[in-house]
């Protein structure tokens, strides 16, 4: 009798195979959220920086006008693009690069870095943004209030800017202006 008390005591202890398995199903799913929902919140946290150095650039657009007098930056006049990445946006005063467009300086990096090998810094020019890490500038235009498109002329002052950037969770790029 003795023998078939300690045989059900001891029957208790330890896990069956059942359980295991059913607690590594469980971790394994777990750890498939977390791998599925981890470059969807890096891809968002990306975005939103990418829209704060836009509005960062924006000021300092607003800064560039209130110190030239209420003068915008007049379109394709790359040699003022130039000037005011030189002056507002960089802390060195580095050549800027040719082909009409103009890198903003170390405060003013994409987040994704190049994907060429190139400088990681934004790139400012009168075009729309076709890659990440590119800005575009508008003179006398102003956001699409619809979200159409990513600029206007409608309802937009001669002292109207806008500022267009690629997100990587939207195919419109998104816009900010003077007006908003």
């Amino acid at each position: 009798m003795n023998k078939q008390y300690k045989q059900k005591i001891n029957s208790g202890k330890g896990f069956t195979i059942i359980e295991v398995v059913l607690v590594l199903a469980i971790a394994g799913l777990i750890f498939l959220m977390v791998f599925i929902a981890l470059p969807a919140l890096q891809r968002g946290q990306r975005d939103t920086q990418r829209k704060q150095d836009l509005s960062r650039i924006s000021v300092q657009m607003t800064n560039y006008i209130s110190s030239s007098k209420g003068s915008i930056i007049p379109e394709n006049n790359t040699d003022k693009l130039s000037a005011f990445v030189k002056n507002y946006l960089r802390r060195n005063a580095e050549t800027p690069p040719a082909n009409g467009a103009t890198e903003a300086g170390d405060d003013y990096k994409d987040p994704t870095g190049p994907t060429d090998g190139g400088d990681p810094n934004y790139t400012l020019s009168f075009n729309a943004p076709k890659d990440l890490g590119q800005v575009g500038y508008y003179a006398a235009m102003v956001c699409d209030p619809d979200q159409t498109d990513g600029v206007t002329s409608q309802h937009a002052s001669p002292r109207s800017y806008a500022f267009t950037i690629r997100l990587e969770s939207q195919n419109i790029p998104f816009c900010i202006d003077n007006k908003s």
